[in-house]
Parts: structure tokens; C-alpha cells; sequence
């Protein structure tokens, strides 16, 4: 099997509230648990707890849905977080000092999913664009690209598995 694809929050939250929404698009989350079944797509620790915080129909979805080992423990990738982090604090002259703050928060999953992809090679399945020229904000794309990690859209990783629902 390949490398799976790492998720985003903003994967399962806008499919939830935007575009795929339980109630008109069914047949998207039943691709979401077959593919996560068959482990050709998984998440992380940090993404769990950033989509449980509503407690809502998307968190009871994820819990009753997702196999147990879904979302992955990123203590394992401390020194890959370490890169992520020595990486941000040296672009301090380009995003400010709030930006590399909340990107580096410690609770925030995009430099960890960076350093999970970092240690197992996945490519990250996000809803962010890249956007170099703004010093607000670290974007995901952003920041995985000097460590040659690849972003997708959700429909592109669907169009890169062949997969039709």
C-alpha cells in the first residue's frame, strides 16, 4: 500500500458545514470511512482534538465511524517538530512574531501534521492555499513546501486515487 494521505481539520469541518454536508452528501462520508478503513487515509492526534471541540454531528460522526487507530500520536515526530519549529522562528523576519506564535502552538496541528508527513513521507490533504506574500498568517502550504511535503485539495486526492462516489 502506498503512503496514506494525512487530513486536515478543515477537511472533515468544510466538508461538514460547506460542501459535503451529511444530509445531501451521504455518499462522500461513506467514502471517507472506506478509505480510512483500508488505511489510504489517516489524521492526527491534534487534528482529533481541534474537530472535537464542537462536540457536535461532525465529532459524533468521527467517533462512531473512523477505525480507533484513525488519529495518530504525534509524540513520535517531536524531532521532526523541532525542523517544523526551527524553520518558522528563522522566517521571523517575514511573518510576525503572532503568526509564528499560533502556527507553533503547541495545540494547533499544522506544524505537526508537517512533522508527521516529514517522518513518514504522506502527502497533506488541506482546504488552505498558499500565500507567500502575507506576514499574518503561516499557511500549511507554506510551511510543508522547504520540506518537500506536498498539499492537496480534496477533490485532487480524490482525482489521485482514482476514487468516484
Amino acid at each position: 500500500m502506498n503512503t496514506p494521505f494525512v487530513l486536515d481539520s478543515n477537511f472533515f469541518i468544510e466538508a461538514h458545514r460547506v460542501s459535503y454536508p451529511f444530509d445531501v452528501v451521504p455518499s462522500f462520508w461513506l467514502k471517507v470511512k472506506e478509505l480510512a478503513e483500508k488505511g489510504i487515509i489517516i489524521s492526527i492526534d491534534k487534528v482529533h482534538k481541534e474537530i472535537s471541540q464542537n462536540k457536535d454531528e461532525l465529532t459524533t460522526w468521527c467517533e462512531e465511524n473512523l477505525p480507533k487507530d484513525f488519529f495518530k500520536d504525534t509524540s513520535i515526530v517531536i524531532n521532526q517538530y523541532i525542523q517544523v519549529s526551527n524553520w518558522a522562528n528563522s522566517k521571523s523576519n517575514h511573518y510576525n512574531r503572532t503568526a509564528l506564535n499560533e502556527f507553533l502552538n503547541a495545540d494547533e496541528a499544522d506544524a505537526w501534521l508537517i512533522a508527521f508527513s516529514i517522518l513518514n513521507g504522506n502527502q497533506i490533504v488541506t482546504h488552505e492555499t498558499s500565500d507567500l506574500k502575507t506576514p499574518k498568517r503561516v499557511k500549511l502550504p507554506d510551511a510543508a513546501t522547504p520540506f518537500n511535503i506536498n498539499c492537496v485539495k480534496t477533490i485532487e486526492m480524490f482525482r489521485l486515487l482514482g476514487e468516484q462516489f
